[in-house]
């Protein structure tokens, strides 16, 4: 006797085993997860908390006149 899965006429078998598209992306988010991971380790993560509170001009938060060279 023949294998059923194997004869033509019975079509296509039964997917087995997760798509490629699940699988790519799954890895996708992984490296993205991890790059975040390594962002925040290191300090450099984007979208902080003070990336709203205007500490770019300085410590106080209010921008300082600049020194006049007498």
């Amino acid at each position: 006797m023949t294998d059923p899965t194997s004869d033509p006429a019975s079509g296509p078998g039964p997917s087995s085993g997760t798509p490629r598209w699940v699988k790519v992306l799954g890895v996708l988010l992984l490296v993205l997860v991890v790059l975040i991971a390594v962002l925040h380790a290191t300090g450099n993560s984007p979208g902080g908390p003070g990336d709203h509170l205007g500490l770019a001009a300085g410590v106080s938060g209010h921008d300082e006149p600049a020194a006049v060279p007498w």
